[in-house]
């Protein structure tokens, strides 16, 4: 049967085929067919599947932009994600052990960011479709634990109260012990009416807080997360790791390449992730660039009982990197950037005296990059560990292990 060959999956999920020609939801060793526009198939018609094909398990899929990868199975795509991080680093010239993919299970995600809006009959909640302004509605979704899906009603409901016909409004909603926390962006501005309003909505779908643009406006309890245990209050909206599970995963990592070290910096902290678990076994110094991340941290540490001594220093890591004389304090450095990497920081360990680094990333391109610098500079780079939080999507994260021996030792 003729047709075109799929030679390889791009970074964003796409088939690619000679020419670069990009078609969308394919795989590599597919035959398939379609029309060509601007250099892409948009839909192509499967003549010959691959053997890794798999039927998409959510009916929302071929609308929805949130995931990429549904139709392949979970062993191509675990071996992909390694393709992704072995390539970054070969691009450097590095190369080491990696560890198999660990894979968070479908319905595990805690945290998510729906877009709602007003329509002619009554309000649309949802993800956008891919690369689109469309919102679609994904009640069956499969990322998802239900209790986030379970906050629609509330969503609804807020909609109605500060939504426009014109404008979008963006959700961060988190999971919390003491119920959802909402964080909203792009309502109406605030006055009495709309307050008043939001508080009775609040109270009637059991929220632990909502926020509304910069300001609170109610909250029925502590929204409280979990690290390892220990509980925090992030402020809200706060950036945490998507999936229980998979923040276990990093964790575990992380300890592995500490070890027994005594005392730790953990730069780019948040409110806590590994700056707190670790307490329970050495000094912590958290570095973080935002007020409201390190006092969340700080107090979590007042809170708990059994950790040893954790300080926290708001610090902007990119402008201010902590410098070698600063670092040398530390038996091991714990350091997770945001997609941006931290060149800068890492210039300034590859200068330092400290023989440990466990390095936590969501961008393997910025990693490879950062990784090089610490490798030149007389580090070893053990092992990598993949954590897919983000499961079906083209997101990879990752815990890597660095080491070095000093002259003489």
């Amino acid at each position: 049967m003729s047709g075109l060959v799929v030679e390889r999956l791009g970074h964003l999920g796409d088939g690619i085929l000679a020419g670069p020609v990009f078609a969308a939801r394919c795989l590599p060793g597919e035959v398939i067919e379609g029309e060509i526009v601007d250099g892409r198939i948009a839909a192509p018609r499967i003549l010959e599947p691959s053997e890794h094909r798999v039927s998409p398990p959510c009916r929302h899929y071929k609308s929805c932009g949130g995931c990429a990868v549904q139709h392949a199975s979970d062993v191509f795509v675990a071996e992909w994600k390694l393709g992704i991080v072995r390539s970054a680093l070969e691009a450097h010239g590095l190369e080491t052990e990696l560890r198999p993919v660990h894979s968070s299970p479908p319905r595990s995600r805690r945290r998510a960011v729906f877009s709602g809006r007003r329509t002619k009959k009554d309000v649309l909640i949802g993800f956008h479709a891919r690369a689109s302004d469309t919102v679609i509605e994904v009640p069956d979704c499969q990322l998802l634990r239900p209790e986030l899906l379970a906050t629609h009603p509330a969503l609804a409901a807020m909609i109605r109260a500060g939504g426009s016909r014109k404008g979008e409004l963006g959700f961060t909603v988190t999971l919390t012990d003491a119920g959802p926390d909402i964080a909203v962006h792009g309502g109406k501005p605030l006055d009495l009416p709309l307050r008043t309003a939001l508080g009775a909505i609040a109270g009637e779908h059991g929220l632990a807080r909502l926020s509304w643009g910069s300001e609170q406006v109610a909250q029925g309890a502590r929204p409280l997360v979990r690290f390892d245990g220990l509980a925090v209050e992030p402020p809200p909206g706060a950036f945490l790791q998507a999936t229980e599970d998979g923040e276990a995963a990093l964790r575990d990592a992380v300890r592995e390449i500490v070890g027994d070290a005594g005392r730790i910096v953990d730069l780019f902290a948040g409110c806590g992730t590994f700056a707190l678990p670790l307490a329970r076994q050495a000094e912590v110094h958290a570095v973080e660039g935002l007020d409201d991340l390190t006092h969340a941290l700080e107090a979590g540490w007042r809170r708990a009982t059994g950790l040893k001594r954790v300080t926290v220093e708001t610090r902007d890591l990119y402008r201010r990197p902590l410098l070698p004389d600063e670092l040398d304090k530390f038996d091991a450095i714990v350091i997770d950037p945001p997609r941006a990497g931290a060149q800068a920081q890492c210039t300034e360990i590859a200068r330092s005296a400290v023989d440990r680094v466990a390095s936590v990333s969501c961008n393997p391109v910025t990693f490879a990059r950062d990784a090089a610098l610490l490798v030149q500079a007389g580090f070893r780079l053990e092992w990598v560990q993949l954590v897919d939080q983000f499961r079906w999507s083209t997101h990879v994260e990752l815990a890597a292990c660095f080491t070095r021996r000093h002259i003489g030792a």
